[in-house]
């Protein structure tokens, strides 16, 4: 079997990169990615995925992207959990990036799309 999920997106945010005390490098993004197809409305949503990103290329993609880039991401699905205060647990799913591809910068000139 095969876990592998291909992405190609905006940036939401500048990323900043943490080392952690193992001395691993750690980003996390989010890619917005409109959908292609129009809602009953007749307008296009937005998903929003957030990826993790280690060591080279958390490093590499903090460094050369920025909020609004589109990139690419190759990468595995993954499911973390964390406890909550009351006690119920939370389950998330994140992308773990194993390639980043740098697509585009976005233009200063570029409207936003509605």
């Amino acid at each position: 079997m095969l876990n592998q999920v291909v992405l190609v997106g905006r940036l939401t945010s500048d990323l900043e990169t943490k080392e952690l005390e193992d001395g691993k490098k750690v980003s996390n993004m989010t890619l917005a990615i409109p959908r292609s197809f129009k809602n009953a409305d007749g307008e296009y949503e937005t998903d929003f995925v957030d990826c993790s990103l280690w060591n080279t290329i958390a490093e590499n993609t903090a460094e050369y992207c920025k909020k609004g880039d589109i990139v690419g991401v190759k990468g595995r699905l993954q499911t973390n959990s964390y406890e909550k205060e009351d006690g119920s647990k939370v389950y998330r799913m994140d992308v773990v990036a194993e390639k980043v591809t740098f697509l585009s910068s976005k233009s200063k000139d570029e409207p936003e799309r509605d």
